[in-house]
This record gives structure tokens, sequence and C-alpha cells, in this order.
């Protein structure tokens, strides 16, 4: 799928031409009499293994999986504001999150060398990830993913502690009073901050819309606030809105485009296009595209024009 920077802002009546143009993975583009040829439609259709869901002039997204290499084939991602599946047993829709520890990894590997490739080279990457975690073994999660992005090309910068003030972590106790074999687990979670080329951005528009006391309040490493409610967001593994909001508002600028590869409920996308900047995402799971899209639609005061 061939993919600009500003292939979001196309005009109203071009809409349908630019859609099909954006959406094949394909090499080559539809023309007008393609169009109008039901046969060609048809088989470029069967051939791809992703489809747009929903979009207007501020969003796309693509009910696709992320560790599909041919959904884009140049890079057009400013910053990537993503929370992957943990692997811990959540039950979600259409993902297994119980692989062995070494088949997430490499799952993670896949997805992460798909973003790089799409990214451009100023592209930043906030990836919102365990510390570790017990179930199965104790496993450095944050260490391991790290090690997996810097693997296909990412470049490490730093990390953001985000203290969750009413999520509980504990599982088990290990030794209960005894030094015997305690369990420690720390209630809190890792934005890894990556980066593909350049740290410094010199392209895109040049603005920011952060204020003197975002700024070095967020600059400082350590976040706290609340996690989201499952049952509130209809979602098994929802992050809270405050997350992306200060992910987009300390690290992009105004009309980046904002990519989410594990879209879910739609919260990176709605704080994108509520803080003007484009929003792309790709979700695998049906049920959780058409929640993103509701959201988007009732959040955001966007219109679908999907379907015209």
């Amino acid at each position: 799928m061939k993919i600009e920077k500003s292939f979001l802002e196309f005009e109203y009546l071009r809409k349908l031409q630019s859609k099909i143009n954006l959406l094949l993975p394909q090499k080559r583009f539809l023309t007008m009499i393609d169009l109008q040829n039901p046969e060609i439609l048809e088989l470029e259709n069967s051939q791809k293994n992703f489809r747009e869901y929903f979009s207007n002039e501020k969003v796309t997204l693509l009910k696709a999986d992320a560790t599909d290499s041919n959904i884009f084939d140049s890079p057009f991602i400013d910053l990537i504001v993503t929370s992957p599946p943990y692997n811990v047993g959540i039950e979600y829709n259409s993902n297994d999150d119980e692989l062995s520890y070494e088949q997430y990894l490499e799952f993670t590997k896949q997805w992460l060398s798909n973003c790089y490739k799409w990214a451009n080279t100023e592209c930043r990457l906030l990836l919102n990830v365990p510390l570790d975690k017990n179930k199965g073994g104790q496993r450095s999660v944050g260490a391991d993913i790290t090690t997996k992005a810097q693997e296909v090309g990412w470049k490490y910068h730093s990390t953001i502690i985000w203290n969750e003030g009413n999520i509980s972590r504990r599982t088990a106790w290990g030794s209960w009073l005894s030094a015997s074999a305690p369990y420690v687990i720390a209630p809190v979670e890792l934005i890894i901050v990556l980066y593909k080329d350049n740290w410094k951005k010199t392209k895109g528009s040049k603005k920011s819309d952060i204020t003197k006391e975002q700024f070095m309040d967020w600059t400082n490493g350590l976040w706290t606030f609340n996690g989201e409610s499952k049952k509130r967001i209809g979602h098994p593994a929802p992050f809270p809105k405050e997350l992306p909001y200060r992910c987009i508002k300390l690290f992009s600028f105004l009309n980046d485009v904002v990519f989410d590869p594990f879209t879910g409920s739609g919260t990176t996308l709605i704080e994108a296009i509520k803080n003007n900047r484009k929003a792309v995402g790709l979700e695998i799971d049906e049920t959780y595209c058409e929640l993103a899209k509701n959201r988007i639609i009732n959040q955001s005061n966007t219109l679908d024009f999907s379907n015209e």
C-alpha cells in the first residue's frame, strides 16, 4: 500500500478514488477505468488481508493485523503510541494472549519491524508495556521488548515510569511472611521512548501546543494517573486517555500523523484527533473496530465517510 504523509488530506469529491488507491496492497494504483470494472475490483479485494473499517478526513482505521508486513509500502508515521498485548492470558476476541514467551517475543519483533518500516526518519515510538511479569515464570518484559526493538533498528531514548494509582498487579505473595521465596511486584508500567533515525524533529509543522506547566511536569519521567476501567470502556485492556494525550502533546507537532497498530477501543486515535493530529490505526478484531469507530464518532465530533 503506497501512502504519503499527507494522505488524509484528500478532497471530498476525490475520496472514493483516493481510498481505493490507498487501501490496496499492490504496487499499482487503480484507475477510474478500473473502478468501473467489477471483475478487477473483485480480484483486487480478494487479494488483500485487510480492509478499511472507518475513515474521514481526520482518521483512518483498518481492520488489519499489525504483523502483516504488506499493509503499507512507504514511510508515513510521525509518532506511534500503543500498548500491545501483554501475553498474560487476557481474553481478547481475536488474539492469543497465552503464547510461549519465545513466541511472544517473536510476535513483538515482527510488529516492531513493520512499524519501523512504516515510520518516517524522525518518528518516535511510545510503547506502553509491563515492567515485568510473574505469570508463567518471572520475565523482564520491558527490558526484553526494548532489546527486540533495538534489534529491528529502533534507537532507545528513555523510559517513563507510569504509576497506576488505582491498579494492583499483585497476583501472588510467594512465601507469606517468610524470606523463603517472597514475590516483589511493582504497581507500575513502562512507557518506553524510542525513535527511528533522528531524535531531533526538524520536519512537519514545527508547531507545538504544550504549555510550560505541562512540559515541566511531563518531562519528569514519573507519571502518576489512574488506569482505565474495562467495564466502562467495554474492552479487556484499555489504557486511560491521559497516556496518549501526554505522549501526543509532548512528542509530536500539530498535524503530525499518529499511529496505533493495536487500536483496541480507539483511545490513541481519539486523542490524536482532538489535539489536531491525523490518526491512523490497525485493529485485528471486528468487535473492537466497531467499538473504536463509535467512540471516535462520539468523542471527537467526526463523521463516517467510509460507506459514501
